[in-house]
């Protein structure tokens, strides 16, 4: 056994005593930070705007500061963008991380200096639950690779931004930079697709034991590898262990990432953004991600199905059941108050606090009042393909309101098959009839023959990734739209399906 394995193990068995004292005292511990953060922000101009050396609880903050999205913190995110100090918190932010923003282009998100090492802490102790559970540690002597953004970084009014990957590729350890890949120069290319052919070069040769990134953008660079070697992954590497994802579900792509591998790895997920480090899975043994209370992030959450009521009801931890979707707020220690990050989550425990991603609140079917989310397609996906033959590169659904020659309306599959399955019939009756059991809003339209059983569109092989790149979203942190409630992301990717090869 290495050195460097010991020494994994021993760190490992220390933050696990750590993070046993907060998840033992999770009330008290997000009490402590809203009070921190209320304390520390008084001062700013937000915190002057909302009164917050009045506030003593919750409910006051709850009085005094809304509910706001990116577009309705902008006044203020616009001041510090501009170069001013002590905004929405004290001093000024060493980053912004450049997103792609909906009604007003690019998003700037504040990361203050305490806020990237609650983001980097997080990652370095999601890897070393791993360990402590599992007592496995040689992985830490192979190389690891973490497909990313470019980690050069731009300038404005003094203040660097770039993307949140390409951020954290500045804070790798020192223990860890031998193991990195690729390399500083591979990692910057911009082109994805030049970037990938790159990696490919650089690491088929070598001990991968970790690879870490988007399943989507995992996948191509798996794909990539095979062709080039003609080798499955998991021979290419044999002592591959460990992939470590976030961003999207990864149970639509476990069968395609078992057959290009050729044998099942161990992973953990994680639930990071911009905007902070929420949670990672800290079990192999139970689901869901354990919720980060202690790393200067105070939540609030509302039930999805009342969150665009007039009246909706803002609670803290304490109040939370299992098995309800909320939209998740956020108060953090980057100068985001009350901030609708627009993600939804459902608590699979609460002794600990542990969640599943369950989709967006932008996010969602509900043309004819049936509110499908991700999470329900995706498991309806996931049975689908365990059920029959079928394996799947990508997908996503949107509602086709106005049918031709007079039929019921119903949705729309668009599906890029890995391998088609024999009988499509009984693939489209086995994931229908699992959206079915899942949502009742869904079952009761199709029982009532207001929708018509869904239909699939096959989409040609690369068509996913054809649009990404036609709509200047290929690589990196970007991600397919799983649902949406209208034809925008469908009328696009028709262009790609069969029928127009």
């Amino acid at each position: 056994m290495s050195l460097k394995t010991i020494a994994a193990k021993i760190f490992a068995n220390r933050v696990a005593k750590r993070t046993s004292k907060w998840v033992n005292d999770p009330i008290e511990t997000q009490e402590r930070v809203f009070t921190a953060l209320i304390q520390k922000a008084s001062l700013t101009q937000f915190g002057k705007d909302h009164g917050f050396n009045e506030i003593k609880s919750h409910a006051n903050f709850v009085d005094k500061v809304p509910i706001r999205d990116y577009e309705e913190l902008k006044e203020y995110v616009s001041l510090v963008v501009a170069g001013e100090s002590d905004i929405l918190w004290p001093g000024k932010p060493v980053y912004f991380a450049k997103t792609s923003g909906t009604t007003s282009g690019a998003k700037y998100i504040p990361i203050t200096d305490v806020s990237i090492k609650e983001q980097v802490k997080a990652s370095r102790n999601a890897i070393l639950s791993y360990i402590h559970e599992t007592g496995n540690a040689n992985f830490v002597t192979g190389k690891m690779i973490f497909l990313q953004g470019s980690p050069i970084l731009e300038e404005k009014n003094g203040i660097k931004l770039g993307r949140l990957s390409g951020i954290s590729a500045h804070y790798v350890p020192n223990y860890l930079q031998k193991n990195r890949m690729p390399s500083w120069e591979t990692n910057c290319i911009e082109d994805w697709e030049t970037k990938v052919r790159a990696i490919v070069e650089e690491t088929k040769n070598e001990d991968m034991t970790v690879i870490a990134g988007i399943p989507s953008w995992v996948q191509m660079y798996f794909e990539k590898l095979k062709e080039n070697t003609n080798q499955n992954i998991g021979d290419l590497f044999k002592n591959f262990e460990l992939f470590i994802y976030g961003g999207v579900n990864y149970e639509p792509y476990r069968k395609k990432f078992e057959n290009l591998i050729g044998r099942k790895v161990s992973s953990i997920e994680l639930f990071p953004a911009s905007e902070g480090f929420f949670a990672y899975q800290d079990s192999q043994k139970e689901n869901g991600m354990l919720l980060l209370l202690d790393a200067g992030i105070f939540y609030e959450f509302v039930r999805s199905d009342e969150f665009f009521q007039e009246n909706r009801n803002r609670i803290t931890i304490k109040d939370v059941e299992i098995g309800v979707d909320y939209v998740m707020i956020i108060s953090t220690n980057a100068g985001l108050w009350a901030y609708n990050l627009g993600d939804t989550v459902r608590f699979v425990s609460v002794h600990p606090f542990k969640i599943v991603v369950s989709g967006r609140i932008k996010h969602f079917i509900s043309a004819f009042g049936e509110h499908v989310i991700a999470k329900e397609v995706e498991e309806a996906m996931q049975i689908a393909t365990n059920l029959t033959d079928a394996s799947v590169s990508e997908f996503t659904v949107a509602p086709q309101i106005t049918p031709e020659n007079n039929e019921l309306p119903y949705h729309e599959w668009f599906v890029e098959f890995e391998k088609q399955p024999t009988d499509m019939g009984l693939f489209v009756q086995q994931l229908d009839a699992a959206l079915q059991k899942q949502n009742s809003y869904y079952y009761d339209l199709i029982v009532g023959k207001v929708l018509q059983t869904l239909k699939i569109t096959p989409v040609q092989k690369g068509g996913f990734l054809a649009y990404m790149k036609s709509i200047g979203k290929l690589g990196g942190q970007n991600k397919v739209q799983r649902l949406s409630n209208d034809r925008k992301v469908a009328d696009s990717l028709s262009k790609y399906s069969k029928t127009n090869i």
